[in-house]
Order: structure tokens, then C-alpha cells, then sequence
């Protein structure tokens, strides 16, 4: 994949001033900064760049990703849907693997290709659930360190939202897939406001133009309700098969017909740019970070080797900094039970903000059972319960993320002493199987009796009419069967139809309403249990992140401190040897702070600038 040329800082240059950034904290035995480095350098040399492909069912989700491979790996047809998320990545062979979640463990079971049709469409063996498809292909477009991920289809019966939804952070872009047959609808608006707030780089695909003459027109009003609705989402109009006719008879004019060139185009500057200036930023702040802790400590002995009286006073205000780190350390407890008790409350109000809006959806669901038959409409029924549950465990993952986002800045008001202090992601989702909610299913209801049945229900009850009337009549002279007792028996037979066919309505809407109480609560169940572990993981995200910015902010204080205090009693034949050293190691030092601001693009440099985003820890006083 091409990148276009920037005035950026290569990944090279990256790992160039982070190993330089590396020896210096590891010739300064600063342990802590090594290894924060070390991952940061992980994050630059991972070339690879994941992109979710979404959308209702039908839109040629799989045919796209073909396209775009150039390779059919996914199966394509009428009789052929994606059930489970399926990653492709590269690999030096065309393999696959079917992943599954037993009780206790991951199984993953080898699926030849050619059985690769198949192997979705039995999402459940032996209790077991199948969570994904891994396939590893040898392919140029993966081979760049792009990992694609199509995923089952959302709404008509299938709740795969809160999956997809769980997968948009850890992405670098999503691609939300709609046909030019009609307009965008009411649902794939809501996904794409919920997914537009977790990934950045979100684009809705127009696809199958080649069938639909009026895609433009259809474009042009999705462009309108887009803008409508407040989400600045490019469109994209493509066809999978003028892409593969392209590609097949090497025809650029056609290639360009297909759209596939403005979506590169896409990928390049809203993806992989996107990642590299995301990158730089996070790598440049970890540097300048690590050059302030270990300026921190140099400066302050070169102070004291220069002027005693004046390395006096910077030991005194180092001691004094030293106090404040210990007693922010001795107040651990106080920011832990911070963290503690506002996970504690995330938990209650994420569990009743699910089941507040579960039990609303079911009151709505009941309600609308009451005044239809659902036995005629439970497809619809179906899919509405589905798409809103699905739509609401979305908002509920939203809604948790921009609390634990409130929660983690609560937490860092406590080290306002040493500082801003960077927020950690605190995002939720990034997760790669599939929800434990989209297993769960709406139970059928049982069919309606056949009209062979009704009228043996109209029969049976005119029987008694004619009966008891025919009798009667008899006394008049009058003979069993005659019209009056027939009359008789067609309304008696007529009340016992109705009759019957009212308590058959009665019993299907209790049977309905059982069924949707029932998935609402499983939902619940499942939702509850992904949403607990969720919040698990960001309580431990959050306590690690601050008990790391406290550690290192002790270590790099008490390390100046001991550095300053032997300065002091050095002798005055070192003194001058030990000064040009740490002039050199300072000279070191800032070069790499200047690195890291120059890989900072300069909107970033201005606004950490003008806001108190960088401490002053600088060593002269």
C-alpha cells in the first residue's frame, strides 16, 4: 500500500531517537523508563493498520472484501452469510482457523479453506460457541500490515451491533457498508453515530453501484441525512465486481469506474497518516517525557557541583519536592479510593442504565403485543426487538466510556501536584470476539391452527346450537333440522369461532410476551457479565497508569536528590571531570526533548504550549 510523502519524521528516525532515548534512561539504571519506552517502540515497528468492514445483511460485505483483496477468501453467494467475525491477515500460506469459547478455555480447530464456506454456519459445536475465523493468506494489500475484519451483519434479526461495537477502539478505521438501492435507513444512522464516536476514521461504502443507475441521486441523499444528522462521514460509492473485472483484464478506465481509488485514497490519508501522526504524537510525548526525568537528576547534580551554595538550595527544594512525591505516595490510598469508589458507582449506574433501557424496550414491545396479534407480524417483531436491544447495549457502551473517561480525570486531579499528567485510554470494547449477547436468540411462537381446525371449532359448536334448538322445535311439530335450528347452529358456531379465536389471541400474546421477557433478560445477563469485565479492565488501566505516574515521579525526584547531596561532598579534583560529563549527558538530553518536539506536529507544540500540559521540572532554578 502507497503512503504519500510527508515532512514527517519516518518510523526509522522514530526508533532512531528511541533507542538513543532507551540507552540514556538504561545508562541512567532508570528501569521504569526503559521499559515504557520499550513498548512505545513495540507500538512503531507493528506495521499492521485493522479496518473493520460493517453493515446490514445482504450489502456485500464479503464480495467488497474479495474485491479488495483481490482474492476470494470470503465466501460470497445467496446461500452464504457471515455469522462470526472473520479476521484475514497475512500469512506465508492460505490457512484458517475457527476459534471457539467453551466454559473455560479458547479452542481453536484448523479449517481447510475450501471448508471455509461452511465453518461459519455452525456457530455452536458441542456447547462450545465459535467467538471467530482466522484466515492468513499471502496477499500484497495484507502484506503492507492491513488486517481486515468482516463481521456478521447487523439488524434483521441479528444483534451483532454491541460486537462491532467492541472492536471500533482498538481499530484504525471502519468502513460501514450500504447497497445504492434505497436510501440509508433509520438504523444504520444510529450505528453510525455510536461507531463515529469511538473510531475516528469511519466512512460509508455505497455499494453494488453497477446494479443501480440512480446511485447517484441515492448518494446525494445520504449526503443529506448525514448532514443532517450531524455526522461528518465521507461516502464512498464502489462496485466489488467492476473491481474484479478490472483487475482481471488489467483496465485502469475500468478500475476507476469501480471507486476503489478514491477509497485507497482514504485509507492513505485518513488511516495510515492518520496512524503515524497519532503515533508520533504519543511517541514524541513518551521521549520528552523520559529527557524531563532524566534531565531532572542531572541538572540537579551539575547545580550542586558548580556552586555549592546555590546546589544547597536546590537540594533543599528537592528534598522539599521529595516530601510532596512521598506524601502523594503515602496517599496512595487516597486516589486508589477515588478510583475505587467511582468504579463502584460506574458499575451500579452502567447496570441500571442497561436495564432501565431493556425494560423500557420490553414495555414498549409489550405494549405494541397487546393491540396486534403477534402471531401475523413476529418477523417484524423480531426484528425491531433485536435492532433496539442491539441499538441500546450500543448507547450503553458509549455511555461507559465517556464516565470512565470523566473518572480517570477525577483520579488525576490527585497528581495535580506534579503536574498534567496524561490520561490513559480508557476506551472501551477492544475486543475480537464476538458479544456474548448476539448468541442470544427470540424463541419462536407455536403457528396458528390451520383452517381445517377452525372449522372443525365452528362445527363442534354449531352442533350444540343445532341440537338444542332441533329439539325444541320438535314439540312445534317442526322437524330436527330446519332453518331455525340451522340459524341457531350457525350463531352458536359463530360465538364458539370467535370464542376460540380470542382465547388462541390471548394465549399467543402471553406466549409473546413471555418469549420477549425472557431474551430481554438473557441480554441482560450476558450484557451484565461483558459489562462488569469491562469495567475490570478499566479499573485496572486506570490503577496501573497512575501507580506508574507516581513510581516515576518518586524515582526520578529521590534519584536528583541522591545525586545533588554527593555532588556536594565530591572532591574538587572531580568536580570539573564530573561537570564536563554531566554537560555532555544534559547536551544529550536536550537534544532528544528537541527531537520529540519536532516530531510533534505544531498544533500539538502550540496547545501544550499555551496549557499546562508539560511540568516544570527543569534542573537550573
Amino acid at each position: 500500500m502507497v503512503v504519500p510523502a510527508t515532512t514527517t519524521p519516518p518510523a526509522a528516525s522514530l526508533l532512531s531517537v528511541l533507542g538513543e532515548t532507551i540507552a540514556a534512561a538504561r545508562a541512567a539504571d532508570r528501569g521504569d523508563l526503559v521499559a515504557r519506552l520499550e513498548t512505545a517502540a513495540d507500538r512503531v515497528r507493528d506495521p499492521r493498520r485493522r479496518i473493520v468492514i460493517a453493515g446490514q445483511r445482504d450489502q456485500g460485505k464479503s464480495r467488497f472484501v474479495n474485491a479488495l483483496l483481490n482474492s476470494d477468501l470470503c465466501p460470497v453467494g445467496d446461500d452464504a452469510t457471515t455469522t462470526v467475525p472473520t479476521v484475514l491477515s497475512h500469512g506465508p500460506a492460505p490457512d484458517a482457523h475457527l476459534v471457539f469459547s467453551g466454559a473455560d478455555r479458547t479452542h481453536e480447530e484448523r479449517v481447510h479453506v475450501d471448508d471455509i464456506a461452511a465453518a461459519p454456519r455452525t456457530p455452536v459445536v458441542a456447547d462450545r460457541r465459535a467467538t471467530r475465523l482466522e484466515i492468513t493468506a499471502p496477499n500484497r494489500l495484507l502484506a503492507d500490515g492491513i488486517v481486515l475484519v468482516d463481521t456478521p451483519g447487523i439488524g434483521q434479526g441479528n444483534n451483532c451491533t454491541a460486537t462491532i461495537l467492541g472492536m471500533a477502539p482498538a481499530s484504525d478505521a471502519v468502513l460501514v457498508l450500504s447497497d445504492a438501492s434505497t436510501e440509508i435507513t433509520e438504523p444504520e444512522l444510529a450505528f453510525l453515530r455510536q461507531v463515529r464516536q469511538l473510531c475516528p476514521a469511519v466512512a460509508m461504502v455505497l455499494t453494488k453501484i453497477d446494479l443501480y443507475p440512480h446511485w447517484r441521486q441515492v448518494a446525494a441523499a445520504d449526503r443529506a441525512h448525514l448532514d443532517r444528522a450531524g455526522l461528518p462521514v465521507p461516502i464512498i460509492a464502489v462496485s466489488s465486481l467492476l473491481r474484479s473485472h478490472a483487475l482481471r483484464l488489467q483496465d485502469k478506465q475500468l478500475g476507476a469506474e469501480s471507486g476503489f481509488g478514491v477509497l485507497f485514497q482514504f485509507l492513505r490519508e485518513q488511516v495510515v497518516a492518520r496512524d503515524q501522526r497519532a503515533t508520533r504524537i504519543a511517541v514524541s510525548r513518551d521521549i520528552h517525557s523520559a529527557a524531563e526525568h532524566l534531565a531532572l537528576a542531572l541538572g540537579s547534580e551539575l547545580v550542586a557541583l558548580r556552586d555549592p551554595r546555590q546546589g544547597a538550595a536546590a537540594v533543599a527544594e528537592l528534598q522539599e519536592a521529595k516530601a510532596a512525591a512521598e506524601e502523594l505516595h503515602r496517599r496512595t490510598a487516597a486516589w486508589q479510593q477515588t478510583l475505587a469508589d467511582g468504579i463502584t458507582d460506574l458499575a451500579g449506574d452502567v447496570d441500571h442504565d442497561l436495564r432501565d433501557r431493556l425494560r423500557t424496550i420490553a414495555r414498549e414491545a409489550e405494549e405494541w403485543i397487546d393491540d396486534h396479534d403477534p402471531g401475523r407480524h413476529w418477523s417484524r417483531i423480531e426484528e425491531w426487538l433485536t435492532g433496539t436491544v442491539d441499538s441500546a447495549l450500543g448507547d450503553n457502551l458509549l455511555w461507559t466510556g465517556a464516565r470512565a473517561e470523566r473518572l480517570s480525570e477525577r483520579v488525576a486531579e490527585h497528581f495535580s501536584e506534579l503536574g498534567a499528567v496524561d490520561l490513559p485510554d480508557v476506551r472501551p470494547g477492544e475486543q475480537e470476539d464476538q458479544s456474548r449477547s448476539a448468541a442470544v436468540t427470540l424463541a419462536d411462537l407455536e403457528p396458528d391452527i390451520g383452517m381445517g381446525s377452525k372449522l372443525l371449532v365452528g362445527m363442534r359448536g354449531s352442533y350444540g346450537g343445532v341440537l338444542m334448538v332441533g329439539l325444541a322445535s320438535t314439540f312445534a311439530g317442526l322437524a330436527l333440522l330446519n332453518p331455525i335450528s340451522l340459524g341457531a347452529g350457525v350463531l352458536v358456531g359463530g360465538k364458539a369461532f370467535r370464542d376460540d379465536a380470542q382465547a388462541r389471541l390471548a394465549k399467543r400474546r402471553n406466549e409473546a410476551k413471555v418469549a420477549v421477557r425472557r431474551y430481554v433478560d438473557d441480554v441482560a445477563f450476558q450484557a451484565g457479565k461483558e459489562s462488569k469485565d469491562r469495567l475490570h479492565r478499566i479499573h485496572r488501566a486506570l490503577r496501573d497508569h497512575y501507580t506508574g505516574v507516581a513510581q516515576r515521579s518518586l524515582r526520578s525526584i529521590d534519584d536528583s536528590l541522591r545525586a545533588a547531596q554527593e555532588a556536594a561532598t565530591m572532591e574538587s579534583a572531580r568536580r570539573a571531570e564530573r561537570c564536563a560529563e554531566l554537560e555532555r549527558q544534559l547536551r544529550a538530553v536536550a537534544a532528544l526533548r528537541n527531537h520529540a518536539d519536532a516530531m510533534r506536529p505544531p498544533a500539538v507544540r502550540s496547545t501544550e504550549t499555551g496549557s499546562a500540559a508539560a511540568p516544570d521540572i527543569s534542573p537550573v532554578r
